[in-house]
């Protein structure tokens, strides 16, 4: 499972990306127009606020993860940027990853 976690990983980051490209294109880097975007309609703002609700449940899960196994997950912090700077298609899959390879050294 480790390297499909990998590897979903990276089609994580690149798949929003693409269509982030095509909106900077079109928009320019418009973080006010962005947000208006993800919020243009009924439809967007539900997958819009799923998404964010599931983002923060799942630094929730990784904080509680780390107390719980005493710092023998990986740590939370990166993929947190992660998921602010990319999205959760490619944090969680990396921290799934991350967290394979940590079980494996230990």
């Amino acid at each position: 499972m480790k390297r499909l976690y990998l590897v979903l990983a990276i089609a994580g980051a690149v798949i929003p990306y693409v269509f982030f490209a095509e909106f900077i294109l079109s928009e320019g880097v418009n973080l006010a127009g962005f947000v208006s975007a993800l919020f243009a309609n009924p439809a967007a703002s539900g997958f819009t606020s799923d998404l964010l609700f599931t983002s923060f449940v799942f630094w929730l899960m990784m904080f509680s993860e780390q107390r719980r196994s005493e710092g023998a997950s990986p740590s939370p912090l990166i993929f947190i940027a992660l998921n602010l700077l990319i999205g959760l298609s490619c944090a969680l899959p990396a921290y799934l990853y991350a967290r394979e390879r940590k079980a494996e050294s230990n």
